[in-house]
Parts: structure tokens; C-alpha cells; sequence
């Protein structure tokens, strides 16, 4: 991928992080602080459950290693704002579903260096002759996530009507910009994506499902109300795929590990629409 199109994508998720920003108050997080449990429950599947997830299904699948280190790495971002407009279509906890994405975007930039460094060393033979990527991608996430979310809460605290009416565009060029990184990617990666295709859906289904499933029943057992539990299930069962391609590309410099995230990014609308079918269910 050229410097250009690296660039555009850096954009992309810098734009998505803002709007994100957009809709965030700081009475957003005292009302977490209030009834942490929902949060809490949310982001121990996201940061802990999730990775452990996926590293399970990389030893049951035993994928090629590029295969196994974009598992890895979607498995440690943190969910996007398509997990926020899934929550809002299935009528589940629109405020939890964005208390949680941006409280696990910030806390997976200690994370998700971990979880790099841990692909790097066990999946890539030549690792042990290269420089570690930790201290890159950490530099990169404060960029991309920390510094765009803080402008976007500060736009939403100084100028609320603006951010308002910002809310809903910023939300459609994310998508837009998300649509054409995947297709981009997919195109430009087509040979490798048309060999492990067939390899790499089932395994990105086998995540998306299982955490997802994970997700409800875990906030069910808590004792967690129908749209708390549905916004878990979407909150741990969808990720952001396209920071995953933006670190895999930009920061990794290897498009390949960015195939999983791309196919991921594409199956995982047709999975969101169970947990879809049943909040428009109970809501009738």
C-alpha cells in the first residue's frame, strides 16, 4: 500500500475516533463509575476473554503464521463504531455500547502492544532478528485513538449543538472510509486472499460467533437486563477492524496480517444481524 493511501487510512480511523469523541461527556463516565458492573463484565471479555479466544482458535485451526498474527491482532483491538451502530439497530444500550469502546480504545494502547509482541515472538520466524514493533504501535495508538477522542469529547463539551449535528455525518464517512480500506485492501491482496479465503472465513466466523455467544451469556449469568446483554454480546463480538488493518499496514508494514480484519470486517455484519433479529424482537 502506497504512502498515500497509508495516509488516507490514518485519516480514516482518526476520523472514526473523533466522531466517537462526538458523542462522549464526561457524565457519560460518571454514570459507568455509577453501576460499573455492566462495563466491567463488557471489557473483561473484550481485553482478557477475546485475545484468549482467538489464540485457542489459532491452535485449533493452526493457520499460516500471517493468518495466526492478524487473528491475534484484531483479537486485541478494541470494538469501533460499527459495534455502536449494531447496538443502536438491535435497540440495545447505545451509552454502555460507547462507554465501552472508548474506555477498552484507550485502555488496548498498553494492551495491544502486549498481544503483538507475544504474535511476533511465537508466530514469525524471523522475529528474533528484527526490532520489536511495541513501542510503535504504542506511539501510533496515541495518535490514531487517544488524541482524536480527546479532540472529539472537547468539540462535544465546548460546542454540544455542533457536535450533534456532526454526529451523524462523521458516522456515515466512517463508514464509507471502512468500506473503501476493505475493498482496497482486498483488491490489492487478491491472490493471498483468494488461497486462504476459505481458511480465513471460518475462522473469523468461529470468533465472531463465539465471543459474541460468550458476550450474552456471561452478562446473563450476571444477572444483566436484554439490552445490556445484547450490547455485550455485539461489544465483544465485533472489533475494529479497520484499526487492525491501519496497524497491520502502516505501522507493521505487512498488508498480509490485514486480510483476517478485512474478511472479518466484511462477515461480521451478516453475523450482527442475530443479535439484530432478537433486540427488535423484544422490543415489539
Amino acid at each position: 500500500m502506497d504512502s498515500s493511501a497509508s495516509i488516507i487510512l490514518a485519516i480514516a480511523i482518526m476520523v472514526i475516533m473523533m466522531g466517537m469523541g462526538l458523542t462522549l461527556t464526561l457524565a457519560d463516565f460518571k454514570r459507568v463509575a455509577q453501576n460499573p458492573k455492566p462495563v466491567l463484565l463488557g471489557l473483561t471479555n473484550q481485553i482478557i476473554l477475546l485475545p484468549l479466544v482467538a489464540l485457542g482458535l489459532v491452535y485449533l485451526f493452526e493457520p499460516p503464521a500471517f493468518i495466526a498474527i492478524g487473528m491475534i491482532l484484531l483479537a486485541a483491538c478494541p470494538g469501533g463504531t460499527s459495534s455502536n451502530l449494531v447496538t443502536l439497530l438491535a435497540k440495545g444500550d447505545l451509552a454502555l455500547s460507547v462507554s465501552m469502546t472508548a474506555i477498552n480504545s484507550v485502555i488496548t494502547i498498553v494492551t495491544i502492544p502486549f498481544w503483538v509482541g507475544y504474535a511476533y515472538t511465537n508466530y514469525l520466524a524471523e522475529a528474533a532478528n528484527m526490532a520489536s514493533p511495541t513501542a510503535d504501535i504504542f506511539k501510533t495508538l496515541i495518535v490514531v485513538l487517544a488524541i482524536p477522542l480527546s479532540i472529539g469529547m472537547l468539540v462535544k463539551q465546548r460546542a454540544p449543538e455542533f457536535a450533534d449535528k456532526m454526529e451523524r455525518p462523521v458516522r456515515i464517512a466512517s463508514s464509507v472510509f471502512l468500506a473503501v480500506v476493505i475493498l482496497g485492501l482486498l483488491a490489492r491482496e487478491f491472490n493471498l486472499f483468494q488461497k486462504h479465503v476459505g481458511d480465513t472465513i471460518a475462522i473469523v466466523v468461529a470468533l465472531n460467533a463465539i465471543t459474541m455467544g460468550m458476550g450474552y451469556a456471561l452478562a446473563k449469568a450476571f444477572g444483566l437486563n436484554l439490552k445490556q446483554g445484547l450490547t455485550i454480546a455485539i461489544e465483544s463480538g465485533i472489533q475494529n477492524g479497520t484499526l487492525t488493518i491501519s496497524l497491520a499496514v502502516i505501522t507493521l508494514n505487512q498488508p498480509d496480517f490485514a486480510i483476517v480484519a478485512a474478511i472479518y470486517s466484511l462477515g461480521m455484519y451478516a453475523l450482527s444481524s442475530v443479535p439484530i433479529y432478537f433486540g427488535l424482537k423484544a422490543s415489539k
